[in-house]
């Protein structure tokens, strides 16, 4: 090896500048071909070619081949070229193989591959230059070229003029060539073949680089022949003189001579391309090209690193690791890992890890989440296998990621995290795996806390899944530290509690948590199986176990409410499987009964009523039992309840009860009301005292909300319960009007409560309405006929103050003021913006509430008014839920609903009237008639007759006779707020209004502008506008002017402003009833995590410039903390584009490996180059329980 350890010296020298994205002119133009010396032919050896003849056959062959050249494409006047018939003849006559013959041989797979070579190698020992034009026709034939390169122009040109020449001659109408055509056989030719023209650079590149790779290939042969030879030589010459052989001396010392005369020949082919092909190439504006330079570098260095593993050869995957394209840099982090994982190349890569590790750490929040899996698996090997690893700090920039909303990197650095965890674990050499899984909980416990993602346990228990899924199922250990007193702190006791919990659900539902669920995947049998064999494993052993931890943890609101989960993951017919088991449902009824007794938290009655649903379904054959134990339940609840109710409703009167009785009779009423969503609570009749209870309340003013929203809350369930239990029964019709004459009262006192000051009382009102209104409608009893009488339509004041309440409390700005109302003195030392994001929760689902009114019915449609006049300046809060109310609108009434958007705009335009009137406001209408006109879709023959009612509306409402006091035609300007909806007309439909347009309006007011810009707009032909995304996201948000809001009346507007269209029944609907509001018991929470928007990429090129020192590139690779996205914070951001990224033109650094050459010579530009420094990923949150609207909405 000592002649071959030198063969690329000279690589650290090849940085001379270049081109970046044509071919290498500036090389090509002084150079010269040499002629290569004409040596002694061997003799030639015996070949078949039947093989060859009957592939390459014109009639016989399926091998697509490159079409022939057009008369129109033969160039006329270039007495250098020939055609391709010439050529062929010729070879033939000299019985040389044509560069046809290979290319059909690369088409059509391996078979005939080895004979095509030998027959071309052959050819080339007879005659070099020829052997070499048929090659060099080859490879103009695989770019897709027609033209053919003669011995002529081989001889006389240089090589930028036979490019320059070929190029005249390539298909520039098409941007196909064999390497990117789709089809089997053209995939064939890719797996064989592993400038001006894409195609000429990108196939000479890959056929470059793949020639190199063989060489390389050939070089580690031969170097490990020579060493072996060698060593031969050394034993044999090391002998006696009497005992040596020198005819075996003498052979092994010209083997020696002639592998390291084949070794510095293979050295020189080998630099050549190199110098030649990669340094030019690995830089190409081509990311393919780029890419594929990269991955063979890699194998390279994985295969010579005798002659490869040097800084000047590494250098090059530092550099690329800053590539725009994620691709590359794909590949120079894969090309990485092969390098890590040979121990013996370690110590080799000493000095590139310490240059490039902060540039690796950066990576991890590559904007590609592939780039940054595998850069965390990269980092994995650097911390296993280099004696430094990773300190403590660089560590930390991998282990937030575990909680990272995509699975892939999550489940990484999962990896990662358990790596370093069982690192720390066996440095302590625990004696068996019992304790090794509890020194292994108790270093993740630490982890847990220490992290401060205290609500995200379940993902990070998806995180460890798929490596610690072992010890995360240890249930024995976890319980055994749960239930032994002083194993644990109380703050590590509710981490492993919620650690414990979310394994237990992993195991038993066999899904990631909610916003780690890409796509609806199907679990496969053998996943079925498991998750069965968890899931009877998890309810074997917390059987019997589960009614001690809930005693321990009684009276620990956290914890409890948690370890009441456990049994919805049980296979709850084990209970009825053993006699002994029975013993145990009855130690759980009895804990939960006791929990209930004890607690008023929300959340821990929640989790008792989801548990007392589950155990009392009819499917169980224990479900008596059960039934049984809640009754006695609700008699001891009912009974309290009823012993202070007399003192309460007589306070307004004498004012007996006191503080005490009000707090015992509320916490009665909370523990009912609670229970009565998952039990039937219309038994006990608690319904007459709970309404006298808010009644008296309401006439005395004394509003206490403790004890009233529970009763709001009893009296609604009462109600819901009873129209489930009439429509599963025959009632009579003293039952019906009794039930009816309730709802009737109900509603009223609720209608009451929404002029309230406090904000509890108003809200609940307000969302219990909406879901009685709805449980109550014409449609949910139109196909029961006995039950039509149940029917309860709202009044016109209640209509009047539904819509007062969306404009008063869900479609204003001043959360602060509410804010200050539901806040605690405790509770405003905490984070303002969670408290802003449940405040935003709360009114997306009280708008949920009164959309659903809309869609079915309960409302009409031109109450959608007060919601689609809000649109634009509340999208980021509520456009979801305001465009698929849009959606449904249409569904429903397709011409009405256009007439309700029409109507929308009439009335923010005659509040804009009665205000100080400016332009501002009427671009700001404009803003909103431009997103409303993007909800009408694509298809203009669909959306035909509405559209044209719309504007028959608007031109009505625009010259409408002025009332007492105004001046003439008030609302023309109105006509430039409807032009906004003409590029979605047909052109009969745009003449037909422009007639109406002209018998509509006075002749004098033709001339008016804004009647003329409406005329232009009929006039224009904007069918580009019309295939525009649906939504309208382009339109610019301004914020729309608050106007001085006036009380509704049951109309809604003036009737001047509605039209005689307008009626004031309920529009029917066929649509399914949906799920209620807030009043039916919630089902878990559903969590989506917040993604960020990511930029978008540009194609501006960049110049790369090599550094001249570490310093000037370290700015660049700046490491920030992944910090949490709340969910709404994501979704109520501005609609404005991703923080600035880097100017791409500018100059950025690189570091270089070899300090000696960047002195001497700077690189040329490298494309497409994009840092990635600004790209974070968001986390998924649990912070906040929120239903899915949507799906609530409109499922």
């Amino acid at each position: 090896m000592a002649s071959g350890s030198s063969a690329l010296d000279s690589l650290g020298e090849l940085d001379s500048p270049t081109d970046s994205g044509s071919d290498y002119e500036a090389t090509m133009k002084g150079t010269k071909r040499r002629k290569p010396a004409v040596s002694k032919q061997p003799p030639k050896r015996t070949r078949h070619t039947a093989a060859l003849k009957g592939m390459s056959s014109p009639s016989g062959s399926s091998v697509p081949t490159p079409p022939g050249p057009s008369p129109q494409s033969v160039s006329q006047g270039t007495s250098m070229q020939l055609s391709a018939r010439s050529v062929r003849s010729m070879n033939e006559e000299s019985q040389i193989i044509s560069a046809k013959d290979i290319y059909d041989a690369v088409c059509s797979g391996k078979s005939a591959m080895v004979t095509v070579v030998d027959e071309w190698l052959d050819s080339y020992k007879r005659s070099q230059e020829a052997g070499l034009l048929v090659l060099i026709n080859f490879i103009v034939q695989s770019c897709g070229c027609k033209g053919v390169v003669t011995r002529k122009m081989f001889d006389s040109m240089q090589n930028a003029e036979i490019i320059s020449t070929l190029t005249k001659e390539f298909n520039e109408d098409s941007v196909n060539y064999p390497l990117c055509t789709p089809g089997p056989q053209l995939k064939r030719f890719k797996a064989g073949l592993y400038s001006q023209v894409r195609a000429f650079r990108h196939t000479s590149t890959l056929l470059a680089i793949k020639l190199m790779t063989g060489l390389v290939e050939v070089a580690v042969v031969v170097s490990v022949q020579l060493q072996t030879t060698q060593q031969q030589y050394n034993t044999e010459n090391s002998k006696r003189a009497h005992d040596r052989a020198s005819d075996r001396l003498e052979e092994l010392q010209a083997t020696v001579r002639e592998l390291r005369e084949n070794r510095e020949e293979l050295s020189s082919m080998m630099n050549a391309t190199f110098r030649g092909v990669f340094v030019h190439r690995y830089r190409d504006q081509l990311p393919e090209i780029r890419g594929v330079c990269i991955e063979e570098l890699g194998l390279w260095l994985k295969m010579d690193p005798e002659d490869f593993l040097n800084d000047g050869c590494l250098k090059y995957l530092g550099w690329t690791m800053h590539d725009k394209q994620s691709p590359v840099r794909l590949q120079c982090v894969r090309a990485l890992q092969g390098l890590y994982q040979e121990k013996e190349f370690i110590g080799r890569l000493e000095l590139f890890t310490s240059r490039f590790k902060e540039r690796i750490l950066s990576m991890v929040l590559d904007k590609d989440p592939d780039v940054a899996v595998e850069v965390v698996n990269l980092l994995l090997l650097i911390q296993q296998r280099t004696d430094e690893g990773l300190d403590e700090e660089e560590c930390g920039h991998i282990y937030p990621l575990v909680y990272a909303s995509h699975r892939g990197l999550a489940s990484a650095a999962g990896g990662f995290l358990y790596s370093k965890l069982k690192s720390v674990i066996t440095s302590h050499s625990q004696e068996n795996d019992k304790a090794n899984n509890a020194a292994f909980f108790q270093i993740l416990i630490s982890f847990f806390i220490q992290s401060e993602f205290h609500e995200h346990g379940a993902y990070l228990v998806d995180s460890l899944w798929h490596v610690a899924g072992s010890e995360l199922r240890d249930w024995e250990t976890m319980t055994t530290f749960l239930l032994q007193d002083d194993e644990l702190m109380y703050e590590e006791e509710g981490v492993l509690i919620e650690l414990m919990m979310c394994a237990i659900r992993q195991a038993a539902q066999a899904t990631p948590p909610v916003g780690r669920t890409q796509g609806k995947k199907n679990l496969s049998m053998k996943d079925k199986k498991i998750q069965e064999q968890d899931k009877r494993r998890i309810t074997t052993h917390f059987i019997p176990l589960l009614p001690q931890l809930l005693a321990k943890y009684s009276a620990d609101a956290r914890n409890v409410k948690l370890l009441l989960k456990a049994p919805l993951y049980f296979d709850l017919e084990m209970y009825s499987s053993a006699q002994w088991l029975e013993k145990h449902l009855d130690l759980l009824l009895s804990q939960v009964c006791g929990i209930v007794e004890k607690h008023t938290e929300v959340a821990v009655l929640e989790a008792c009523a989801h548990l007392v649903s589950a155990l009392s379904s009819d499917c169980y054959t224990f479900s008596s039992r059960a039934q049984m134990a809640f009754s006695q339940l609700f008699d001891v609840l009912t009974e309290c309840f009823s012993t202070y109710v007399n003192d309460l409703l007589q306070v307004g009167e004498c004012g007996i009860a006191n503080d005490d009785d009000t707090y015992s009779g509320a916490t009665a009423l909370k523990r009912i009301a609670a229970l009565s969503s998952a039990k039937d609570p219309t038994a006990w009749k608690l319904f007459d005292s709970c309404l006298e209870l808010l009644k008296s309340r309401m006439e005395s003013r004394e509003l206490d909300k403790e004890l009233m929203v529970p009763a709001m809350k009893c009296a609604a369930f009462h109600l819901m319960w009873a129209k489930v239990n009439v429509v599963n029964s025959k009632p009579t019709e003293a039952e019906l009007k009794r039930l009816k004459k309730e709802v009737r009262s109900f509603c009223r006192v609720c209608q009451d409560c929404l002029s309230l000051n406090q904000i509890d009382i108003r809200d609940q009102a307000f969302e219990l309405l909406c879901d009685l209104l709805l449980l109550y409608s014409v449609g949910s009893v139109r196909s029961e006929p006995a039950l039509q009488a149940l029917a309860h339509l709202p009044s016109d004041s209640l209509r009047s103050e539904l819509a007062a309440f969306l404009l008063d409390y869900v479609f204003t700005d001043t959360e602060d003021v509410e804010l200050h109302g539901i806040l605690t003195p405790t509770e405003k030392s905490e984070d303002e913006e969670e408290m802003k994001i449940r405040l935003l929760q709360k009114k997306r689902n009280q708008l949920a509430g009164y959309c659903k009114l809309v869609i079915y019915g309960v409302l009409d449609l031109t109450a959608a008014t007060d919601v689609f006049k809000h649109y634009n300046k509340y999208f980021k809060d509520f456009g979801d839920i305001i465009k698929e109310t849009l959606s449904k609108s249409k569904l429903i009434n397709p011409v009405q609903s256009a007439k309700t958007v029409c109507l929308s705009l009439q009335q923010l335009f005659s509040e804009m009237l009665t205000e100080h009137h400016s332009r501002q406001d009427l671009t700001e209408i404009r803003d909103l008639a431009k997103r409303l006109a993007m909800s009408f879709g694509i298809d203009l023959h669909r959306v035909r007759k509405p559209l044209v009612a719309l504007h028959m509306d608007g031109i009505r409402f625009a010259f409408r006779d002025p009332q007492e006091g105004e001046q003439p035609n008030p609302n023309v300007a109105f006509l430039e707020i409807l032009s906004e909806f003409s590029f979605k007309l047909l052109q009969p439909d745009r003449a037909q209004l422009a007639e109406f347009l002209k018998s509509a309006c006075p002749s004098a007011a033709l001339s008016w502008p804004p009647v003329k810009l409406y005329q232009r707009s009929l006039e224009a032909r904007a069918t580009s506008k019309a295939t525009e995304q649906e939504g309208g996201d382009e339109v610019p948000s301004h914020d729309m002017p608050v106007v001085k809001r006036r009380r509704t009346t049951a109309q809604g507007s003036a009737s001047t402003t509605r039209g005689s269209w307008l009626d004031n029944s309920s529009i029917q609907s066929s649509l399914h009833t949906p799920a209620l509001t807030s009043t039916v018991q919630k089902q878990p929470a559903k969590r989506i995590a917040s993604r960020k928007p990511r930029p978008v990429e540009s194609d501006i090129s960049s110049t790369l410039t090599e550094p001249e020192s570490e310093d000037e590139f370290s700015p660049e690779l700046q490491m920030r903390k992944v910090k949490l996205n709340k969910r709404w914070l994501a979704s109520s951001s501005k609609n404005t584009p991703s923080p600035r990224q880097q100017d791409l033109n500018s100059h950025l650094n690189l570091l270089s490996l070899i300090e000696d050459d960047i002195s001497e010579r700077d690189e040329d530009e490298i494309e497409d180059y994009h840092s990635d420094s600004d790209t974070g990923y968001t986390l998924p949150s649990t912070r906040h329980t929120s239903l899915s609207v949507l799906d609530e909405l409109f499922d």
